[in-house]
This record gives C-alpha cells, sequence and structure tokens, in this order.
C-alpha cells in the first residue's frame, strides 16, 4: 500500500469529526472551486468535479457548501482563482514525494513547501525529479469485514478493474484512470463499502522506513496534511504500521 493510501485509510478509521474538519472543507470546497471553472459546473459532464462532489458528500458537507463553490467556479458568484502547483522532492530517508497545491499566492505556498520539507530532512527537487517513480491510477480500498475477495474480484474485475492487491485488513481496487467510474459504480451497485475511492498517483516501488526516519515521515506527512495550499501529496514511503498507531 503507497504511504498517501495507507495515510487515508487511518485518518478515515480515526473519523473526520474532530479539528481537522474545516481544513478538509476548505480543501474540498478549493477542488470543487477548480474542477467546476476548467470543466464546467455540470456534474455528469465533468469527472473531476464529480469525484470532488462525491468526497464531499462523503465527508457530510452540506449541499448548500459545494453548490456555492461550483458555483464561484463557474463565475456565477465571486470566488478566489486558484493555481494549481505540483512539488517534488526527498522527505526522510530519501523517499519520494508529489505534492499538488491549490494556491491563490505562489510565493507563500512555495515557501510553506520549502519549510515543510526543510524541517523533515527532506528538500523540494526540480520537476520531474520524483513523477516518473508514480502511475496515475484509480484506487478503491475495501475493509475485508465487507466482502471476501471472491466477491470483490468479481464485482471489480468484471467492471474492468485492473488489479486486486491483498493489503492486510483491506483489498485495494486499482484501475485505469479512465475505468474508475465504471468500477466504482459496480462496487456501489454490489453494496459494498468503501473506506476510500479516488484517482490517485501510485508509486512503482517502495522505499521501507524504520525507526526515527519511520517517525519523522509521518510527522512529515502531518505537516503537509496540515498545510492550506496543499490538497494532496504522494510517496513511496513504507512505513511500519505499528509507527501509525503509536503516533
Amino acid at each position: 500500500m503507497s504511504g498517501h493510501s495507507k495515510w487515508s485509510t487511518i485518518k478515515h478509521k480515526k473519523g473526520a469529526a474532530d479539528k481537522k474538519r474545516g481544513k478538509i472543507f476548505t480543501k474540498l470546497i478549493k477542488e470543487i472551486t477548480v474542477a467546476a471553472r476548467m470543466g464546467g459546473g455540470d456534474i455528469e459532464a465533468n469527472p473531476r468535479l464529480r469525484h470532488a462532489v462525491n468526497a464531499a458528500k462523503a465527508q457530510n458537507m452540506p449541499k448548500d457548501n459545494f453548490e456555492r463553490a461550483i458555483k464561484k467556479g463557474t463565475g456565477e458568484l465571486e470566488g478566489v482563482n486558484y493555481e494549481e502547483i505540483l512539488y517534488e522532492g526527498y522527505g526522510p530517508g530519501g523517499v519520494a514525494v508529489l505534492v499538488e497545491c491549490l494556491t491563490d499566492n505562489r510565493n507563500r505556498t512555495i515557501a510553506d513547501i520549502r519549510y515543510i520539507f526543510g524541517k523533515a530532512g527532506g528538500n523540494v527537487g526540480t520537476d520531474g525529479c520524483v513523477a516518473w517513480m508514480f502511475d496515475k491510477k484509480g484506487l478503491i480500498s475495501v475493509s475485508k469485514e465487507d466482502a471476501d475477495e471472491d466477491r470483490i474480484m468479481e464485482v471489480a474485475l468484471d467492471a474492468g478493474a485492473e488489479d486486486i492487491r491483498d493489503e492486510g485488513d483491506v483489498f485495494e481496487v486499482i484501475t485505469e484512470p479512465g475505468d474508475f467510474d465504471a468500477v466504482k459504480d459496480a462496487v456501489d451497485a454490489a453494496e459494498i463499502p468503501c473506506q476510500m475511492a479516488e484517482i490517485t498517483m501510485l508509486p512503482q516501488n517502495m522505499t521501507q522506513l524504520e525507526g526515527k526516519e519511520a517517525e519523522q515521515a509521518v510527522r512529515f506527512m502531518d505537516a503537509l496534511d496540515d498545510c492550506d495550499d496543499v490538497q494532496k501529496f504522494y510517496t513511496n514511503a513504507d512505513i511500519p504500521d505499528e509507527v501509525y498507531e503509536a503516533m
């Protein structure tokens, strides 16, 4: 399991009913606004917007909130003009990291990102330095408590999934980005709950971290999560479950 997907799954288990709920809503509203600006406000005709709205609904965001964000994106309401930026670099232990940002102030964002990387003993790299280590894929995570392997394989593979991976207490369904919606719809139709479903960047190879480096990587990811301009991040860090749980 990629560092990002494991991190996302752990956050899901903890729940979002804490002080970070506001940050989650802020990031989702930004994504909805940009998606609507780039592809229009029709949810059915704009896959990026549809995924963002589904993510907002999964977090129990009120309908008025995401409808207002769509209108800001389409220009029906006044809103902030966000810029998309992708940063690449190396985190604790030399792990590869991609950071997707939405910002209205590029100078502020790069200063924040450099600080987070530097504090963790890493550094921001040049464009393309680590992006080649990741593949864009659809990822659906299903708890083993909700479906056995035969059932999830039957449903997902028939719908066009590329692979099913056994990752401890969950199955990870991997798809090509273009097949993601069809596979997600099939899983939903089979009434199999998803812990997580998103288009993501999966690392081709993992870098194992232990001890202090693993703990430093968890703090690093937490700092990225807390940064207002960071939408998503991806890493090839392989961190033991007991380190996540302890921290």
